[in-house]
């Protein structure tokens, strides 16, 4: 078996590491990046991260969770780049969520469900993520073309994760 290659060296960065980001500091970092944007409803994007952060919060989620779900879209919908969350001052099991809930163009949902089960953490947001999307209320002001897409869509993302 030949040698392994060396490790390549550590990147030297000045002072100490940034302190993480608090939870006041990453929601308002992606009410920044999501500001302007608005939902299929035409509601500032902001309510669904909110909602969904609750949703957490409200399941039991901790608040690397939590930060997860305020950022649950942002690399998804490009208002933050993947580059900001790699060197973001955030724990590496949050920028995992983050990524884990992050749809590929193309990606079939199979995979997606798959690489959500597979990251600690990640099922808890996306399960508080379905239940703001699928709320009665929200899907009531959509057309019902798109209403019952959308239902279709969410139960069967549910049934992939195990949830109903």
């Amino acid at each position: 078996m030949p040698p392994m290659p060396p490790m390549p060296p550590t990147p030297h960065h000045c002072g100490p590491p940034a302190p993480p980001l608090s939870l006041t500091e990453v929601e308002a970092t992606a009410r920044a990046a999501h500001a302007g944007q608005t939902d299929k409803a035409g509601r500032p994007y902001a309510e669904h991260l909110r909602a969904v952060a609750e949703g957490v919060r409200a399941r039991g989620g901790d608040d690397e969770q939590i930060a997860a779900a305020w950022l649950h879209d942002a690399v998804e919908d490009d208002a933050l780049t993947e580059r900001w969350l790699d060197e973001a001052p955030l724990s590496r099991r949050t920028k995992d969520i983050v990524l884990a809930l992050t749809k590929r163009a193309g990606e079939p949902p199979e995979a997606y469900a798959a690489r959500i089960l597979a990251t600690p953490g990640a099922r808890l947001v996306k399960e508080a993520d379905l239940a703001h999307n699928a709320a009665p209320a929200r899907l009531a002001v959509l057309d019902a073309a798109t209403r019952t897409r959308l239902a279709e869509k969410y139960a069967r993302m549910r049934a992939l994760l195990g949830q109903g």
